[in-house]
């Protein structure tokens, strides 16, 4: 056996490089452990390449390989490449977790001795989560090393078929005719992708746009330099995450979390990862005998984007909540939607009128106005749709000022949540650029003088005139309606100072929202 593995081969998918990467970090673990080698075996790593030869059998020296490179602790999977008999409990279980809930999911994969619960931390000062995951008495990765070699033990120089939890969505196409439809790889390729696990990462999805159950996102981060990726992924940042870091609300967010885990120079600059494949996997309806790849996003950093990333980051913070059997982990809605566009490179407020197209949706949006409001004034955008959201604030504002004065004068306690829902049904109905001009100008136009309006007119006339701009604008509208917090004073120009005590009551920028929760 003679292989010369390089992150140039046209053959290697984002897969393949991330497979030679944990090959890499392996090799370099067993080295820094001094693990004694079989006789015979030799490799030399670089920042581009692995070189690997082997003079005895190479069916011996690749079980003995994937032995010591693929263990268990306790029936968790331990990866060498990372050292994870090392990590923090909470970072071995989610590898453990990530790699059953992705590539491992078919049960012919690994051989189980049971359910295990476990209680982790969700950080300093919040509740513990109560954990269950399969404990493991074998994993196919420990065992292939027969099916990369021919009968006289030598690494095959034939094609091998490959299943689908080794390289995701490469599976048999039709099980009548597998002979026909598997997907085949070289051998020595095949090899590499057994390493994959070891430089991918995990998370666990949880989707309000979606309504699923908990899933998980596989990472394939896209790597040109073996020596810096394996640097970042044995980052004390990462070794040391605690279980909360581990969730994501979608696969955008997935995506661009990883790209950002640390501070954004690093990654891309210094570690040269500015691209990643997430990618998760399930059972669909037409073939349920194996799991294949039920959606997938290619996520790309810029410093814009990891700017408004970072912004959402801080304010809209998924939060570790109390339950009755133990903590959960509440991912962010708003979040979610604006990491979608993100990493689709769209406006980061778009399609949110059809997105958040319930009652209910909206007031999952509205529960975290605080920090939309928060994320409107720092993110990255243009300068208009800013003005255009603080119009309708305004707009908004004075409504609701007319609302508590007529309210006041019959003594009544003012209703601003059949206001709320007036104003977001009346968007619902919104379908084309002409029906948006007679919303948008009756609502202005019933809250009085806009301030904004009236000084901004020029900048922001296209966003109610121009045919093209309606579904923007109408996504705009939407999102000063959800991140309305209700403060400052109603209708200055009349000279009503009163506030609306009703919206504000007991509220903090994390509040929840006045309309049904």
């Amino acid at each position: 056996m003679n292989l010369e593995l390089d992150l140039g081969n046209p053959s290697f998918t984002l897969l393949h490089r991330a497979g030679l990467a944990g090959l890499w970090m392996t090799l370099k673990q067993l080295e820094k452990e001094k693990v004694e080698v079989p006789l015979g075996l030799n490799w030399q790593r670089s920042p581009r390449q692995v070189k690997l030869s082997c003079d005895g059998n190479d069916q011996d020296v690749l079980e003995w390989l994937l032995k010591e490179s693929f263990q268990l602790n306790n029936g968790i999977i331990a990866l060498r490449g990372l050292d994870s008999q090392s990590m923090r409990e909470d970072a071995q279980i989610i590898v453990h977790q990530g790699i059953l809930g992705t590539l491992l999911q078919h049960t012919s994969t690994h051989k189980s001795d049971g359910v295990v619960t476990k209680s982790l931390s969700l950080g300093e000062n919040e509740p513990e989560i109560q954990v269950k995951y399969k404990s493991l008495q074998n994993y196919v990765y420990q065992e292939f090393a027969g099916n990369l070699c021919d009968r006289n033990g030598k690494l095959s120089t034939k094609p091998i078929s490959v299943a689908g939890w080794l390289n995701p969505g490469a599976a048999v196409k039709h099980v009548a005719f597998s002979s026909d439809t598997s997907f085949e790889e070289l051998s020595e390729n095949a090899f590499v992708l057994l390493f994959a696990p070891v430089a991918c990462y995990y998370y666990i999805l949880k989707s309000k746009l979606r309504d699923k159950q908990a899933q998980y996102a596989l990472v394939i981060p896209e790597i040109t330099d073996l020596e810096k990726y394996a640097q970042y992924r044995q980052n004390q940042n990462l070794r040391n995450a605690i279980y909360k870091d581990f969730h994501a609300s979608g696969l955008g967010d997935a995506g661009l979390r990883f790209l950002t885990l640390d501070a954004t120079v690093n990654i891309t600059q210094i570690f040269g990862v500015q691209r990643c494949q997430v990618l998760t996997l399930g059972t669909v309806a037409w073939s349920t005998q194996q799991k294949t790849r039920t959606d997938l996003y290619i996520v790309e950093v810029t410093d814009e984007v990891c700017h408004n990333y970072q912004v959402c980051d801080d304010w809209l913070k998924d939060k570790a909540i109390a339950g009755k059997d133990g903590g959960f982990v509440a991912t962010s809605f708003a979040k979610e939607l604006i990491a979608e566009n993100l990493a689709k490179n769209l406006p980061w407020y778009s399609g949110i009128s059809d997105k958040v197209n319930s009652n209910e949706l909206f007031q999952k949006l509205a529960y975290e106005r605080g920090g939309l409001y928060h994320v409107i004034q720092k993110i990255q955008s243009d300068e208009r749709e800013k003005l255009f959201v603080k119009a309708c604030h305004e707009a908004i504002n004075y409504t609701f000022g007319r609302i508590s004065d007529v309210a006041t004068k019959r003594g009544e306690s003012p209703n601003f949540d059949r206001e709320t829902v007036r104003i977001r049904t009346g968007l619902g109905r919104c379908k084309n650029s002409e029906t948006f001009r007679e919303f948008i100008t009756d609502f202005w136009s019933r809250a009085g003088k806009i301030p904004t309006l009236q000084e901004h007119w020029e900048e922001l006339i296209d966003f109610v005139m121009l045919e093209k701009n309606w579904k923007k604008s109408r996504d705009l509208a939407l999102l000063a309606l959800a991140s309305y917090k209700g403060k400052g004073d109603f209708n200055k120009d009349k000279g009503n100072l009163n506030q609306d005590s009703n919206a504000n009551e007991n509220a903090s920028d994390e509040s929840i929202i006045d309309i049904g929760i």
